[in-house]
């Protein structure tokens, strides 16, 4: 083999040994050009380590060359939803880019695949409704007119990304399948919004390399660096709650489909009031709704069968660190709904009160989180640790509403209350895992608004 063929990988040898690795080389076929390297997969196609991937840029989305790392947006007990995101990748390389959400008062971006369809929705951390790069002046104009009333005081500032994850790992570990899956991702697109001096720096280092390819090769990356944010999976046939809500008013859903929906109703609520969800109205959760049709399948199996299903998106404004005690209460707008005032079924207490009774799968689900949100670089171990006492709170008031058979609108009204881990010393109520004590204790401060 070519010295310049071999990898540039230096090893501290003696003299007896570079002489026999040069005698080896020098008896090796050099008709082969292929690096020493293992192919790797790459979404649908494989690429190898080192090489170039293909696209406009001549190294990847997150690093490039030998410096590439495999561990961010790799997931191995995930397949589908890691092949998701190289896919997207894939697209933005080929010039098929995120398109921006107008709606909402964060960056939010429609992902789209290689063939141009839409297969999830990404929130970067940066664009956020109060990040430093939100597009969105109206923010903007929030925080600069109005900072007494900037933001929300009950949730860690900017960890909305994180709150979208999370919110979908209680889901699946509840096995409650209403939030679409979402796990945090590194994309980089020329339609995020970045600094000025970001788009220079890349525009530079693009010039550099193809003027120079012998120093552009020491760059880390050519292109925009990558955004953290959420990445979560596109839903197809879902419309706003609001859409179909008005619609069951005038057209009433059949014995059948009212229970269906009735139980899916209160996955929501369940899902809501363990994460303490601030900011759930009838526009950001969706509902999706196969109405009876007499005509046959396209299988010609029959006709269609009718079914309902809900989708809470937008959950980025929840694990409050506290419960809400200023100026809003931040309620929970499908508590007016009829279906609240109905008792929760003997389907979802058996689903749930088992789950949540039971201090060490909470504790399990607090460690999860734990490994989540502490990917953040603001991490503060304190405040997560006040995150977990509100969302054990909430459990332990959802168990109870549970077994009483109360209602999702009595189960709001209950007293708040906040479950710590404690150290020791005197305590009104306690429970007890494998190795902790946990301490209860009620909030007396209600918000200046209160709605119930």
């Amino acid at each position: 083999m070519d010295q310049s063929q071999a990898p540039c990988i230096e090893l501290s040898m003696n003299a007896e040994e570079r002489q026999r690795t040069e005698s080896t080389a020098s008896n090796t076929s050099t008709t082969s050009d292929q690096p020493l390297l293992p192919d790797v997969a790459f979404g649908p196609s494989f690429i190898k380590l080192g090489s170039p991937r293909p696209g406009r840029e001549n190294q990847p989305l997150l690093g490039g060359g030998m410096d590439f790392d495999f561990t961010f947006n790799h997931w191995p007990e995930d397949a589908e939803f890691t092949d998701l995101v190289r896919q997207a990748e894939m697209a933005v390389e080929n010039g098929i880019y995120p398109e921006r959400i107008y709606q909402g008062s964060s960056g939010s971006y429609f992902v789209k695949n290689p063939e141009n369809k839409v297969i999830a929705v990404f929130k970067p951390k940066d664009e956020e409704p109060y990040g430093r790069l939100n597009p969105k002046w109206t923010k903007w104009m929030h925080k600069l007119c109005c900072p007494c009333c900037f933001g929300r005081s009950c949730l860690a500032p900017n960890q909305g990304y994180l709150s979208e994850a999370g919110a979908s790992l209680v889901d699946q570990k509840l096995a409650l399948n209403v939030v679409p899956k979402t796990k945090v991702v590194k994309l980089a697109s020329d339609t995020f919004n970045y600094t000025r001096i970001d788009r220079e720096k890349s525009h530079l280092k693009q010039m550099v390399s193809e003027r120079f390819p012998k120093v552009g090769r020491k760059f880390h990356r050519l292109g925009l660096p990558p955004k953290v944010g959420s990445f979560q999976l596109f839903v197809e046939g879902y419309k706003d709650a609001d859409f179909w809500l008005r619609r069951f008013e005038q057209e009433q859903l059949s014995d059948e489909l009212q229970t269906e929906f009735q139980l899916q109703f209160e996955r929501l609520v369940v899902l809501d009031y363990i994460i303490r969800n601030t900011d759930r109205g009838n526009d950001n959760w969706l509902i999706k709704y196969n109405q009876p049709d007499e005509r046959q399948s396209g299988d010609g199996g029959g006709p269609s069968r009718p079914s309902v299903r809900v989708a809470a998106i937008d959950n980025g404004l929840a694990f409050p660190f506290k419960h809400p005690d200023s100026w809003r209460a931040y309620p929970y707008h499908w508590a007016w709904l009829a279906w609240a005032k109905r008792p929760f079924s003997t389907q979802t207490r058996d689903h749930v009160l088992p789950l949540i009774s039971d201090m060490n799968f909470v504790e399990g689900l607090c460690e999860q989180l734990h490994r989540l949100f502490k990917t953040d670089r603001g991490f503060d171990k304190q405040l997560f640790e006040h995150q977990m006492s509100v969302m054990r709170g909430q459990m332990l008031n959802l168990a109870q509403a549970l077994k009483d058979g109360k209602s999702p609108v009595q189960l709001v009204q209950m007293p708040v209350v906040v479950v710590e881990k404690a150290k020791g010393g005197h305590s009104e109520t306690r429970f007890r895992s494998i190795s902790d004590t946990f301490t209860q204790r009620f909030q007396q401060k209600s918000p200046f608004f209160s709605w119930c």
